[in-house]
């Protein structure tokens, strides 16, 4: 890994720092080099802002307010010790707002993993202002609700452990889930136009489903972030970089 893997502008080593305390082990697995690599859309455009957050404008149709900090892989950590904790690809504070960034590129449209929530995020109370998300947990966990694109178990544990350290940062939780609509892969191959429609309806249907919950879900094409970005004549060139690094998004 070298700083060519970077745009102009990004600091590399405090990428390169923040990659390599993620569990998710890009970097060593080599995942980050892949010209389908997610983990690298998301470093380069966030990490711009690693030693500028105030250049950063409030991502559109999130309520949030001007950033104070932006992080890449940011742990939010649930409300106990030991066990695995749900891991963010960007995290953005404001005065107000603790906005938790879930990135996604081609990652809808390959085979679907199996996930499923611990005990002890089973077991717990989160409370009335959590009450729609716990409902879509014990409707994926009994397999009353699927999804064949959006990963909405990842969903449901960013929320929970958002809403943990905003309460503790005593502060409101957004999550956004940022998300491509690519073209095609990067072997030139066409990406399923029906798939790319029926993740649309997936994620409009779970945006429904937790509506008015504590933690606010947004839904954010990549597409639309770099458009508005490019109309800010300070991240113009950088909305045009990654434009021109990535591609279809």
């Amino acid at each position: 890994m070298t700083d060519a893997a970077f745009l102009p502008g990004v600091p590399a080593e405090a990428v390169l720092a923040a990659l390599k305390r993620s569990p998710a082990s890009e970097l060593a697995s080599g995942k980050f080099d892949s010209p389908e690599s997610s983990a690298a859309l998301v470093a380069n455009a966030f990490g711009w802002f690693l030693n500028r957050p105030q250049a950063l404008p409030p991502l559109p149709g999130v309520p949030m307010g001007q950033p104070e900090a932006v992080e890449i892989e940011a742990e939010m950590r649930f409300p106990w010790t030991g066990g695995r904790h749900p891991w963010l690809d960007a995290v953005i504070t404001t005065p107000t707002t603790l906005v938790g960034v879930e990135s996604k590129r081609y990652e809808p449209f390959r085979p679907g993993k199996a996930a499923s929530f611990s005990e002890a995020c089973d077991s717990r109370d989160w409370g009335n202002g959590m009450a729609r998300f716990t409902a879509m947990r014990r409707a994926l966990a009994d397999g009353k609700q699927t999804y064949r694109h959006l990963d909405a178990v990842q969903l449901v544990k960013h929320a929970y452990g958002l809403r943990t350290q905003s309460v503790k940062r005593a502060r409101g939780a957004v999550l956004v889930y940022l998300h491509a609509e690519p073209a095609q892969w990067a072997s030139g191959k066409p990406v399923s136009p029906d798939a790319i429609t029926r993740h649309r309806a997936e994620v409009a249907d779970f945006a429904r489903a937790v509506k008015g919950d504590d933690v606010t879900f947004v839904a954010l094409r990549w597409s639309d972030l770099l458009d508005h970005w490019s109309k800010d004549p300070a991240l113009f060139a950088h909305a045009n970089a990654l434009r021109g690094w990535f591609g279809s998004l």
